[in-house]
């Protein structure tokens, strides 16, 4: 069930707020100590690299398409959540410019999905 003009979160904030919950659940209750650490260019040990980040961004994709049932969106955030954590694995910025970049796609989202539902 995703995200509808007549469900009852049919207000923006209503929807953000479930993505930014997504966004907890996939970055900190569904990433293992494993895939936090070799989802690093040259961390990988038991895979690739490569892999461990688009598992870790799919079930970011996953969240999205689920909670606003729009799969674009879904791949969107996949690609976006990839290239962030990319960012923050080369050590370009710290862990909260990385949060708040994921929750600035976030916010994206929210609009894309607004935009749509009317």
């Amino acid at each position: 069930m995703g995200f509808s003009a007549a469900m009852p979160f049919h207000r923006g904030i209503d929807l953000f707020a479930l993505l930014a919950m997504g966004h907890c659940l996939g970055d900190f209750a569904l990433q293992s100590d494993r895939m936090a650490v070799e989802k690093c260019p040259g961390r990988g040990v038991t895979l690739g690299w490569g892999w461990w980040l688009a598992a870790h961004s799919g079930i970011h994709g996953f969240l999205v398409a689920v909670i606003t049932g729009m799969p674009l969106l879904g791949l969107a955030e996949w690609a976006a959540h990839a290239l962030v954590d990319f960012g923050k694995c080369r050590k370009w910025y710290n862990l909260a410019v990385d949060q708040a970049f994921h929750l600035l796609c976030k916010f994206a989202w929210t609009m894309v999905a607004l935009a749509f539902a009317t």
